[in-house]
């Protein structure tokens, strides 16, 4: 997929709030609970379609970015991190409500299992939290914390 170095680069960008060094993208979440893509030509072209994204992204094109993530989608509608992807990109754009939408979607078809879905439920913790919709903000966090986010770890015990 993309290298820790994109990774590190794209949270500074998606996630401008959080502390330095910290990232939703957890290395940490343990291999049981890694999302194992079947090997097709249609798995790979999507993979393919959101590192493109996350290059515009990294670039600053947010748009091309969107495009890019909703190729991937289109290609494999039922793939989790396209949509986790997106709602990213859609929230730089401040399209909160577009950027939940693709959070609830993602976290529904990774079963609220693997790396999509510990990011999908970090990522919308934080949109609940910035509502004030601080007991769906700790769920959510709670859900990302024991799929083995550091960063939602955290804000659960504050």
């Amino acid at each position: 997929m993309s290298s820790a170095h994109d990774r590190a680069i794209l949270n500074s960008i998606f996630n401008p709030l959080l502390p330095v060094g910290e990232c939703v993208f957890d290395e940490d979440i343990p291999v049981e609970l890694k999302e194992v893509d079947e090997e097709s030509p249609e798995n790979e072209g999507a993979k393919a379609k959101e590192i493109e994204g996350v290059k515009a992204a990294e670039s600053g094109d947010v748009e091309t970015a969107i495009k890019c993530f909703s190729a991937a989608i289109d290609m494999v509608p039922t793939r989790a991190s396209g949509y986790n992807n997106r709602a990213q990109a859609l929230r730089l754009q401040g399209k909160i409500e577009d950027a939940t939408t693709d959070l609830d979607k993602a976290i529904t078809l990774s079963e609220g299992k693997g790396r999509a879905a510990c990011q999908a439920y970090t990522q919308r913790a934080m949109i609940y939290r910035l509502r004030n919709e601080d007991e769906l903000a700790r769920a959510d966090f709670q859900a990302a914390a024991n799929l083995g986010s550091e960063f939602a770890k955290a804000q659960v015990r504050h």
